[in-house]
């Protein structure tokens, strides 16, 4: 910042020249401090709380009347900020809209006479405090560098014409967000609407009309299924049986359970409905005495060895890798991956889901206990119909209702062996995936088009501030009392209250 290109009248001085910056109060220790509280304790979760509210009026925690003794009160005015803590990186800021105790994880500024609360918000808004902060572990702000930040003081009345006129330009801008936001929560419930019709049949019911002679009847349907599974489970136990026995023996495929009445009726034509155990091989990855520890991994690995958040929604994720050595990939007995497997998390974040194809260039990966491989999923179904049938709602629905655990959900493998898919010939299938791949697209262009709305709008916010801070907002009122004489008289005023009194005489 420099004065020369500010428009004449304004200043710019360090923060602690128009405020006094003071840290919060230890928090009280022991409920007995909180029992009927009726005094609002502000904490940095109040703050996280407000969202993109300028006011803080409520919190969480009170504390009574016992608690506030050795407290400081911050009054209406202050302009709170993180100091302490992860949170301190997030730049939450916030005026009290009443009086208030305050944690001292959190410190204040209280502007002095002809200075706005809103104004010295928005100043400190535009700081970045991680430019700021000690450490990036556990980071910390110290007061005496908040002390120092420059600020543009213009004239009091300018002050609250500028103020008017930000708040007035991000309320409009802020309807504008809130309905991309609406658009963007509709596009989600638009996806998930169009997977459920999907794996509903509704989505090629025209199809199914149009083309009954590619309609295979369920029995058939089934009965295909069978025989290529023990066509496969022969092809298996030959090349185990020429391989010298080594390894697993290959599992005989169980028999199918025929259709009922009821499923037939509830099924689009030609459909059928199959469990997991039924329809493809299910592997979790390795644990016990063999799983990894921190000495088996190092920078350049033989293995690629990877854990629950290496995948997400979109497939594999190797922002986060870890590896290990050849010795290690051998001992472990489970969890490789070999080309064309999925990968499905069942633990913390359920039902992530990736597949290992091609397209992948580690050649050897293996997966934690925090994980299932599907496999052999090839004679029932294709690849893309099998990883969008996973993300439709028939399987969130009973991944909701078959996991356990709450601080992290889990689902037993055993769980999962009993999930049901739903399962046209292959030929709808690829129609299925076709109708899918088209509206998706769709659906992403429109959701890349709110995002790029949503950036935008957050760079239109920046750019009204930064011309709210050089001037170019409102216009000058050359009537306007100068900002150096407002400057002068708080200088005045803090001088006069650090004289000492002087003492007065005995009678």
């Amino acid at each position: 910042m420099n004065e020369a290109t500010l428009p004449s009248g304004w200043k710019i001085t360090a923060l602690e020249n128009v405020c006094e910056l003071v840290a919060g109060n230890p928090a009280p220790q022991g409920h007995q401090y909180f029992e009927k509280g009726k005094f609002n304790f502000v904490r940095v979760q109040d703050m996280g709380r407000m969202g993109d509210s300028t006011y803080l009026s409520e919190t969480k925690d009170k504390i009574n009347e016992q608690a506030i003794t050795k407290l400081r009160l911050f009054p209406k005015g202050s302009v709170l900020f993180t100091k302490s803590g992860a949170s301190t990186l997030n730049n939450q800021r916030a005026i009290l809209g009443k009086d208030c105790y305050v944690v001292s994880h959190i410190a204040a500024a209280l502007p002095q006479a002809g200075i706005s609360s809103e104004w010295i918000y928005f100043a400190l808004v535009c700081v970045d405090f991680a430019d700021l902060a000690h450490s990036s572990v556990m980071p910390s702000l110290p007061l005496s560098k908040v002390k120092s930040i420059p600020v543009v003081i213009p004239p009091s009345n300018e002050q609250h014409r500028i103020i008017a006129k930000i708040e007035e330009l991000f309320s409009e801008l802020d309807k504008g967000i809130e309905n991309l936001k609406t658009a963007q929560a509709q596009l989600k419930v638009y996806r998930q609407a169009l997977l459920k019709h999907a794996f509903e049949g509704k989505l090629t019911a025209q199809w199914r009309a149009a083309n009954p002679d590619k309609l295979e009847p369920p029995a058939a349907l089934l009965a295909r299924i069978q025989t290529e599974r023990e066509q496969r489970y022969r092809q298996q136990l030959q090349q185990w049986e020429d391989a010298g026995k080594s390894g697993s023996k290959p599992k005989a495929p169980k028999p199918l359970p025929p259709l009922t009445a009821e499923e037939l009726t509830e099924l689009p034509e030609g459909w059928i409905t199959l469990c997991v155990e039924n329809l493809f091989d299910i592997e979790d990855g390795d644990r016990g005495e063999h799983y990894p520890t921190k000495g088996d991994f190092f920078d350049a690995g033989h293995c690629l060895f990877l854990n629950a958040k290496n995948v997400t929604k979109r497939g594999f994720a190797f922002q986060e890798m870890s590896f290990i050595s050849e010795q290690k990939h051998l001992e472990l007995r489970k969890g490789t991956l070999k080309r064309g497997d999925m990968v499905f998390t069942s633990r913390g974040t359920l039902g992530n889901i990736a597949h290992y194809n091609e397209s992948i260039e580690y050649e050897h990966v293996r997966i934690n206990s925090g994980m299932f491989i599907i496999r052999d999923y090839d004679i029932s179904l294709t690849p893309d119909f099998l990883y969008y049938h996973l993300n439709s709602p028939i399987i969130t629905n009973q991944i909701e209702k078959l996991q356990s655990g709450t601080a992290q959900p889990q689902l037993p493998i055993r769980e999962f062996k009993s999930f049901r898919f739903v399962i046209p010939s292959k030929v709808e299938q690829q129609k299925i995936v076709e109708e899918l791949e088209s509206k998706l697209s769709e659906i992403d262009q429109l959701d890349q088009t709110i995002k790029t709305s949503l950036q935008q709008a957050e760079a239109l916010r920046q750019s009204i501030l930064k011309r709210a801070f050089s001037g170019q907002l409102v216009a000058q009122d050359a009537n306007d009392e100068p900002a150096a004489v407002l400057l002068a008289r708080i200088r005045a005023v803090r001088e006069a209250q650090a004289k000492p009194s002087k003492a007065r005489g005995a009678k």
